[in-house]
């Protein structure tokens, strides 16, 4: 069945991806930032890895994007920390290689090339891990088979597998159980994905629940925000804050006016918002949204603060810092696409909130289930769940507790990726 897939794959799936992408990168500035800066790779690659200690191990780390990346960090950095190894990471898209090339715990950065066979062997010949690691599912077939060929070890980390997946459905079935059949351990975080990769006739021995990284990153950056100074001290005394992270259009039509009736109600709270994209657009968008309700500033405008009491991020990078200051959070994306990262607030030990679709967030689901996490349909429950967490302490406490030990218990999926990342080094 192997034989027939690399077939299939290689001479009919392979060259309608390509075709596609050089379609798509006509109207995409994304993808075509992807496909130029490829023509180079094979050239930066050999200038990089000249300066590597060849005597040392080297462990390839693969993610699709930066937010998979972000779930890499805790295993890279520990394993920085203990061995003295030689760490290559590769993206797939722009976003994750720009935003990582100066990542101090990686010796080289670069794309994965498209995989076809020829590229696929080129770039391993040049790197030569001793292991490699991917990320949660941007798994690429021909360079599976080929290291499955060369007997180089294949970690699949943080790996998830709904009962509802598409993966499941024939053909993708067929196409997947080959595929998952030459990796050599897949990490799993849940007992519901062990039983489901199961399914793909794979032995006991290729599977093990771990848990999830994105709890150990999220609490590791929790300890260094606590560090940062976005506000000079004393600036939330006697205030209560809620933080609207990652906001969304659809998002403010239902938090917005529940924010300017507390704003009556309430005057010792201060409202963060935080726009998904910060442009000049949505800034002053959000402005002439309480234009007849309160004054506003600007993050970057914070030297001039005179009470204003809704204080607009026009910066990124500062979301979870942020929630370090909250005593209530809403988290945006759940009316559009998918929701954003509920644990960046939870585990500060808040409520949280969040509309209605979180399908795509299993730990959007669970503190649904705990009774820390709400999630608000319309500007009416919006309203009424805010004014409740904000009017009563005890309350909010107490619920916020539930979230601080849901993070806090689920910590520790990284130290036993490394268990099984030391048999192989």
């Amino acid at each position: 069945m192997k034989n027939i897939w690399y077939f299939i794959y290689n001479f009919i799936i392979v060259p309608a991806i390509v075709i596609y992408f050089r379609i798509y990168g006509l109207f995409n500035s994304k993808v075509k930032k992807g496909l130029r800066e490829r023509k180079r790779l094979f050239e930066n690659l050999i200038i990089n890895l000249a300066g590597l200690d060849r005597t040392k191990k080297l462990l390839w780390f693969h993610s699709s994007s930066l937010g998979e990346f972000e779930q890499a960090k805790p295993i890279i950095e520990k394993l920085k920390a203990t061995t003295n190894v030689n760490i290559v990471i590769t993206f797939f898209s722009p976003s994750g290689y720009d935003n990582s090339l100066r990542y101090p715990y990686a010796d080289v950065v670069s794309y994965l090339p498209l995989d076809t066979p020829p590229l696929a062997t080129r770039f391993l010949n040049l790197i030569r891990p001793t292991l490699s690691v991917f990320m949660r599912y941007d798994i690429w077939p021909n360079v599976i088979w080929q290291m499955k060929k060369h007997n180089i070890p294949i970690l699949l980390v943080d790996a998830t597998m709904r009962s509802s997946s598409k993966r499941k459905w024939f053909p993708a079935f067929s196409f997947h159980k080959a595929l998952y059949k030459s990796i050599t351990k897949i990490l799993v975080v849940s007992k519901e994905d062990l039983d489901n990769f199961k399914k793909f006739d794979l032995d006991d021995s290729q599977l093990r629940i771990v848990g999830d990284t994105r709890f150990d990153r999220v609490y590791q950056k929790s300890l260094e925000a606590k560090e940062k100074e976005l506000f000079r001290k004393g600036f939330f005394d006697r205030k209560k804050v809620f933080v609207f992270g990652s906001s969304w259009e659809s998002d403010e039509d239902v938090v917005f006016p529940a924010i300017q009736k507390l704003l009556k109600y309430d005057e010792n709270i201060i409202f963060i918002i935080v726009p998904h994209e910060p442009t000049i657009f949505n800034l002053e968008k959000i402005e002439h949204s309480f234009l007849n309700y309160t004054s506003t500033i600007r993050f970057s405008f914070l030297n001039n603060y005179k009470g204003e009491r809704i204080i607009i991020i026009d910066s990124i990078g500062i979301l979870l810092t942020l929630y370090h200051y909250a005593d209530l959070a809403y988290v945006g994306g759940s009316f559009k696409q998918g929701i954003h990262n509920v644990l960046e607030p939870a585990v500060y030990g808040i409520p949280v909130l969040f509309g209605p679709r979180i399908e795509n967030s299993r730990e959007a689901q669970t503190l649904v289930k705990l009774g820390c996490g709400f999630i608000v349909k319309n500007k009416k429950e919006a309203y009424r769940k805010m004014r409740t967490f904000l009017s009563k302490e005890d309350l909010r406490k107490e619920v916020g507790k539930i979230s601080y030990e849901f993070v806090h218990k689920n910590i520790g999926a990284a130290s036993k990726i490394l268990e099984e990342i030391y048999k192989y080094i």
